[in-house]
C-alpha cells in the first residue's frame, strides 16, 4: 500500500470509527480483567482468612473457586471480544473496504 492509499484510508471516517470502537471496547475488557485480577491478588494479600472458608461441604475453599472463577471469566472477556470483532468490527471493515472501493 503506498503512503497515498495509508493517509486515504487513515483519513476515512469509517476507518475512524472503526479504530474508535475497537480501542474503546479492548480498554473496556482490558479494565474489567484488572480489577477482577487484581481484586483477587488483593483478596490473597490481605484476607487470606476469608479465601481458606470452606465452602461445598468442606472440599473446596473460597479462594480455590475464586480462583477458577478468575480464569473461567477470562474466557468469557475473550469471547465477548471475538463475538465482537466478528460481528460489528467485521462490519466496519466491510464497509471501509466498500468506501476505499476495494
Amino acid at each position: 500500500m503506498s503512503d497515498i492509499e495509508t493517509a486515504r484510508v487513515a483519513q476515512n471516517p469509517c476507518f475512524k470509527e472503526l479504530v474508535h470502537e475497537r480501542t474503546r471496547f479492548g480498554w473496556t475488557l482490558t479494565v474489567i480483567m484488572l480489577v477482577i485480577y487484581f481484586g483477587f491478588i488483593g483478596l490473597i494479600a490481605f484476607d487470606k482468612a476469608l479465601l481458606a472458608v470452606k465452602i461445598g461441604g468442606g472440599t473446596a475453599s473460597l479462594g480455590l473457586v475464586l480462583g477458577v472463577a478468575v480464569i473461567v471469566l477470562a474466557f468469557i472477556l475473550t469471547g465477548i471480544y471475538v463475538q465482537r470483532a466478528n460481528g460489528r468490527f467485521d462490519e466496519l471493515t466491510a464497509a471501509l473496504k466498500r468506501d476505499v472501493g476495494r
